[in-house]
């Protein structure tokens, strides 16, 4: 049975392929027509990519294990391939006396690759070496480019402002471990393995894009969405930090027009991107969450409270308490604040801050409401199959950041300090 996250994950997509008046517009084509190939394609990032890529008049191929496609369909206009990133395993799993196993049935890894090319692949969904060598390694010889899709996580430090692609990546103990570790440690080790594992496969010809906090709608993690759906309700809201701290983020829609560009120009070698441009700061995040708000009618007054990390900490509200806010000291003092000459030089673009946060309080009643539906649709399953049902969704419909009641307590308490 698919788990809430995975449901809801597809019922998302159902939503991205769903034209909208901005996708009906009449595109600016780009002057060659691409074949590009999609490994995933049906999450967060891939479903903006299929889109700037469409609009751009190229041709898609999508692969993947098409499991959220049998639930939300696949975007129109492109081939469908099925298979495994495991070469060793099958595109779709069966049960066996109760047990889950390989459905050997269905695709078996990379095959629906083979005999086929491409101008271009890009992956958004490498996260072990091994899983990106062996794409890689048989796409050689029959695509002209890979794009990586990695991370800024894969360097070892974020203590300096400033720092660009040269900087040291952090190192792993095993690179053969293939699970991210309790915390999410081996995350930004894998993908910078990964990284090398592309370029050895295929070198010169690699581009390898670290996005910072990938935002907009579809996210299902709620980090960046915590802020306007925050500050369209209005009040007082508890903001960590000062308002000049800097703030970096890149919304899904520029990351998907910068890697579409990047194939277009053959644009390869290694890039931030993150942004925006002009730089960003708390103040101004909250501004553009009070613009979107007002600008869709939702905003009742609000007025921003910010407060030093180590006066925060004691209440119960450490870093990382409220989401993607960092402190601009200490371990964290370039985490904000990487270079992006770069990626700029190369092409990449923001669009104002404003038109994310409007595009995410736009999308955000339809993401509760496939939520209320998944939920539904699993109880019933649940039901149906004689099976205890799930936990019950939370009082908290945002999946990131303090509850109300805790803000509430913690400005009480600021409040109660400052007399």
């Amino acid at each position: 049975m698919n788990s809430r996250r995975d449901v809801l994950k597809a019922a998302a997509v159902s939503l991205a392929l769903t034209p909208t008046l901005a996708s009906l517009a009449a595109p600016i084509l780009a002057r060659k027509s691409l074949r590009i190939l999609i490994l995933g394609g049906t999450g967060f990032l891939g479903p903006a990519v299929v889109d700037a890529a469409l609009k751009r008049g190229h041709s898609l191929t999508l692969f993947n294990r098409g499991r959220r496609e049998k639930l939300v369909g696949a975007p129109d206009r492109t081939e469908k391939l099925y298979g495994n990133r495991d070469p060793d395993k099958h595109a779709q799993t069966t049960t066996i006396d109760g047990k889950e196993a390989d459905d050997t049935a269905s695709p078996k890894g990379l095959d629906e690759l083979k005999g086929k090319s491409w101008d271009a692949v890009v992956d958004t969904s490498g996260y072990v070496p091994r899983i990106v060598n062996a794409s890689a390694s048989l796409l050689a010889q029959s695509v002209a480019q890979y794009v990586f899709i990695s991370t800024l996580s894969v360097y070892a430090r974020n203590d300096r402002p400033g720092l660009d692609e040269s900087d040291e990546l952090a190192p792993i103990a095993d690179p053969s471990v293939e699970s991210m570790g309790a915390r999410f440690e081996n995350y930004g080790p894998l993908k910078a393995l990964c990284e090398q594992a592309a370029e050895k496969a295929m070198p010169g010809r690699v581009t390898n894009i670290r996005p910072g906090y990938i935002v907009g709608p579809l996210d299902t993690t709620d980090r960046f969405t915590y802020w306007p759906v925050r500050v369209s309700k209005g009040g007082n809201v508890l903001v960590p930090g000062a308002p000049d701290d800097p703030f970096q983020f890149i919304d899904v829609r520029d990351l998907a027009d910068f890697i579409i560009r990047c194939i277009e120009n053959k644009t390869v070698g290694v890039f931030n991107a993150t942004g925006p441009t002009p730089p960003a700061s708390n103040a101004s995040l909250m501004a553009a969450c009070l613009d979107a708000s007002k600008s869709l009618g939702l905003a009742k007054d609000a007025t921003f409270t910010y407060a030093a990390y180590e006066t925060l900490a004691p209440l119960g509200a450490p870093p990382g308490t409220f989401p993607i806010l960092l402190p601009a000291q200490g371990d964290y003092a370039g985490f904000h604040r990487r270079s992006i000459a770069k990626a700029s030089a190369a092409g990449l673009t923001h669009r104002p801050p404003a038109d994310t946060c409007k595009a995410i309080l736009e999308w955000w009643p339809k993401a509760l409401e496939l939520r209320a539906k998944v939920d539904a649709q699993l109880r019933e399953e649940a039901a149906a199959k004689g099976r205890p049902a799930p936990p019950p969704l939370p009082a908290n419909p945002l999946r990131a950041g303090p509850t109300q009641d805790d803000e509430t307590r913690w400005l009480a308490a600021l409040a109660k300090d400052q007399r």
